[in-house]
């Protein structure tokens, strides 16, 4: 809450959730003046990570202030006990306004589809929103930055063994736009470390999965396709999943105990694509498909679906760039997230249980 703020009451409510400052008009001459603790700003509140953050960070008494955009879907976001103040990442001054006088940041925020339209849109706010936030951060004198990248910014070995954070990467690596903008968005982050005293932590999260996927994002509408028994065939690739709300206590952690400019991965299995399935599969009863398809094959399906998205507004349900990137194995270490934040990780099973639960209580999933 910003000085103008000072000396009034404050009350917000979300779904329950109050956040209170305390009055100072007419107190007593002399009198002991109370004052709430700096809060703690985090953006992207009402998506899949972002509100499994606010909720580990509630949990752990902070006095949360989240950026919201104006008309943003805030299901997400009932039962937490939080500020909140309207901004987006387009908007630096929004920015400069929500962190001001806060404590600690995480910046959770991001344009996460992998197939968009126009690119520039998707840099704009993943690259120079990150850049802005962190220059509002700095301004605000933070004590401390949390930032959410992605596994999708991080190196891969040609053997497909577990890459970890000291696996060589490029830009020229970076596979799709979302890929290079999170990789240009950290790169950018590191370099205010460096030379500006930037006290940021990184995270890279990998395939988040569990409750409160609302959208549902891309490897949370693989797992609800899977599920509902839409999936009949698949590519011979593999990835990292790992439940949301481990993904959240990461942040918490990094923000605890992690070493400034240093990152950490939030992972937690490493699994064929083939062995998912089949873990849905079980999980709702159904028979785990068996067709492995060839990326030859699968091209030309890609191509139709990008000019059906391009010309007829439809999202491509397979994309040149998913092809590419499905000939590596996703795969990585937490190693050093378990070794120095003391993070661990539950299987990946509970995560696909959860995540199927929820999608049946939100409607999503029938039977």
């Amino acid at each position: 809450m910003g000085p103008g703020a000072v000396g009034r009451a404050a009350l917000h409510q979300i779904g329950g959730g109050l956040y209170t400052a305390r009055p100072t008009e007419g107190r007593r001459p002399g009198a002991r003046l109370v004052t709430e603790p700096r809060p703690t700003l985090l953006t992207g509140a009402t998506g899949f990570v972002g509100s499994a953050v606010a909720r580990t960070l509630a949990a752990r008494g902070h006095h949360l202030r989240l950026l919201v955009r104006r008309g943003s879907d805030r299901r997400n976001l009932l039962g937490v006990a939080a500020e909140t103040v309207e901004g987006d990442l387009k908007d630096a001054a929004s920015l400069r306004r929500a962190a001001e006088g806060c404590r600690y940041v995480l910046h959770v925020a991001a344009d996460y589809r992998l197939w968009v339209p126009d690119e520039s849109a998707m840099l704009a706010a993943n690259v120079e929103g990150t850049r802005a936030l962190m220059r509002a951060a700095m301004a605000a004198g933070a004590e401390r930055v949390v930032y959410c990248s992605s596994v999708a910014a991080l190196g891969l070995n040609a053997d497909g063994s577990p890459a970890d954070e000291a696996t060589p990467v490029r830009e020229a690596d970076m596979i799709g736009v979302y890929k290079r903008s999170k990789f240009l968005a950290e790169q950018a982050v590191r370099r205010m470390v460096a030379e500006e005293g930037l006290p940021a932590v990184i995270v890279n999260p990998a395939g988040p999965v569990g409750p409160r996927d609302i959208k549902p994002t891309p490897t949370g509408k693989m797992i609800l396709d899977a599920a509902r028994g839409r999936i009949p065939a698949f590519l011979d690739t593999g990835l990292n999943i790992v439940h949301v709300d481990d993904v959240a206590e990461g942040h918490a952690l990094a923000l605890e105990r992690g070493r400034i400019g240093e990152g950490y991965i939030l992972g937690s299995e490493n699994l064929m694509l083939g062995d998912i399935l089949a873990m849905v599969a079980r999980t709702v009863g159904r028979r785990p498909p068996s067709i492995r398809l060839s990326h030859g094959v699968v091209w030309p399906m890609a191509v139709v679906s990008e000019l059906l998205a391009r010309y007829g507004g439809i999202e491509p349900m397979l994309t040149r760039d998913h092809l590419k990137m499905a000939k590596k194995k996703m795969f990585f270490s937490s190693a050093k997230a378990q070794a120095e934040l003391g993070y661990a990780p539950r299987p990946a099973s509970a995560a696909v249980a959860d995540a199927v639960a929820w999608f049946r209580q939100a409607g999503m999933l029938r039977g």
